[in-house]
């Protein structure tokens, strides 16, 4: 392990995949967050820099051995899950020579883990909770899902990665030293020369081939509903079928495309433009369709459909077991540990801490109702997410009222009028535009223009009267 991964440590924010603890810890009691993370996505144990990222390392009297923790590890969890010690060197707060451990979890994959109590915990965001009697029982039934990331694709080789993605990967985290094979070894991506599941969802040069229900379809619809035959009312549509980074990042900026934006003043007098939606929020959503979802549920694949009123994400398969709609919000839990963890530690993903919890958030910031989720015929995630379009374009209206008689006080005749409300939505106007507007010629549109610039109404932008650019805006009134 790398020592610039040190200031990682330091500063990062605890979450899913990281925690960092006093070496004055009692061996016995890092015994949870070892379960924590082995049960939930795998992560990083860090010992010896306290919770305020102050180095202490392991070189005063206090301080446990780094070989206490280690026994403590394999004398109380059951079955004892794969895991490495690293010892970082480093300078502590004194000014001396120590060093920093770190403790790699991998994710258990096909057993849930235990202390020698029969005490179970999960890692849940920054926290590890202990489980009810009935969690575990869920989260041992889970594990069968779970295994689908790991289950080998017969016949795969390097020949199926794309070796671009890969090498963008390994320069992320400083090792293009190794070999492709061994980075997708280490990580569980091949056993035996071949690919597994998750190696080729995330880095396979065309996943669809061997997994056919691993794309993305999005449609936009004209109206409220979707119609068909001579009705049929689709007017945009998009499939993705490459690996799960490239995925995210082509349907994000085509979907992004897609969405409609609105102008409002602001208070202090700037015309600002707002979504139709908060881009958390169906960001989030996506990532989280596509992450999360249930691949090995083969009969549909992540579908994403824009109609005027609300934009639908669904999920093939249900929640997993721990998450219902009722806890949700407060409960975070990774169907495909290694998806989600490579994601984030590539960067593609923001940490997903926030999750669910922000989608409501955002929502509630945009003054649009509440995210709704449901699992329809319990074989899928839905998220709607409503626009609140109706509202809005009344509200919109009303502000122009306002506008103009706030700032003009009836003194504009029609045909300023009309530039006005016209600069009030789209913020700049050129000569064409007003004759487009207006439907009168050039000459009339020029004059036009003329006058309003005398009365101060508008102003205008260019190098010269004959600079192609040119253009009007209204005159700040603040």
């Amino acid at each position: 392990m790398e020592n610039s991964n040190i200031k990682e440590f330091i500063s990062g924010k605890e979450g899913r995949f990281f925690d960092r603890k006093s070496a004055k810890i009692a061996p016995k009691d890092i015994i949870r967050h070892i379960i924590g993370f082995a049960n939930a996505s795998g992560g990083k144990l860090v010992i010896g820099i306290e919770d305020n990222g102050e180095v202490t390392g392991f070189n005063y009297q206090q301080a446990n051995s780094v070989e206490a923790f280690r026994e403590s590890i394999y004398a109380n969890v059951r079955p004892t899950p794969i895991f490495e010690f690293f010892e970082i060197p480093v300078v502590n707060g004194n000014e001396k020579n120590d060093i920093v451990l770190v403790i790699d979890i991998e994710v258990s994959v096909d057993k849930v883990i235990f202390n020698s109590r029969e005490e179970c915990y999960l890692r849940m965001g920054d926290n590890t909770k202990k489980l009810t009697h009935q969690q575990i029982t869920q989260l041992e039934y889970d594990r069968g899902q779970r295994s689908f990331e790991d289950e080998v694709i017969k016949g795969s080789s390097l020949k199926d990665i794309n070796k671009e993605l890969l090498t963008s990967y390994k320069i992320h985290r400083n090792c293009l030293e190794l070999s492709d094979s061994q980075v997708l070894e280490a990580r569980g991506f091949m056993k035996d020369d071949e690919l597994t599941n998750a190696g080729i969802l995330l880095f396979g040069e065309n996943p669809f081939k061997y997994l056919p229900n691993c794309r993305l379809r999005f449609i936009r619809y004209d109206g409220v509903k979707s119609e068909t035959g001579q009705r049929m009312n689709i007017i945009k549509e998009f499939n993705y079928e490459e690996p799960i980074p490239l995925l995210i990042e082509r349907a994000t900026k085509d979907i992004k495309g897609q969405l409609r934006d609105f102008q409002y003043l602001g208070e202090e007098g700037f015309f600002k433009q707002i979504s139709e939606y908060p881009e958390f929020a169906w960001f989030e959503g996506i990532v989280n369709a596509v992450v999360h979802r249930n691949y090995s549920f083969t009969g549909d694949h992540v579908r994403v459909e824009m109609y005027d009123d609300r934009l639908e994400i669904r999920s093939p398969g249900s929640l997993p077991n721990i998450v219902t709609i009722e806890n949700m919000r407060k409960t975070r839990y990774s169907r495909n540990p290694r998806i989600a963890r490579i994601l984030t530690e590539f960067g593609w993903v923001r940490e997903m801490n926030e999750g669910v919890n922000r989608i409501y958030d955002e929502m509630e910031a945009f003054f649009l109702n509440n995210p709704v989720y449901s699992e329809p015929a319990s074989n899928s995630v839905l998220l709607v997410l409503e626009n609140n379009i109706l509202s809005r374009t009344l509200r919109t209206t009303d502000r122009i009222d306002d506008y103009i008689k706030e700032n003009y006080a009836g003194n504009l005749n029609e045909s300023e009028l009309a530039v006005i409300i016209y600069l009030y939505n789209n913020k700049k106007i050129n000569s064409t535009q007003v004759a487009e507007t207006l439907s009168k010629g050039k000459t009339y549109s020029r004059k036009v223009l003329k006058e309003m610039l005398e009365k101060n109404l508008i102003e205008w932008h260019g190098s010269s009267s004959s600079d192609p650019t040119q253009y009007y805006s209204l005159v700040n009134k603040s």
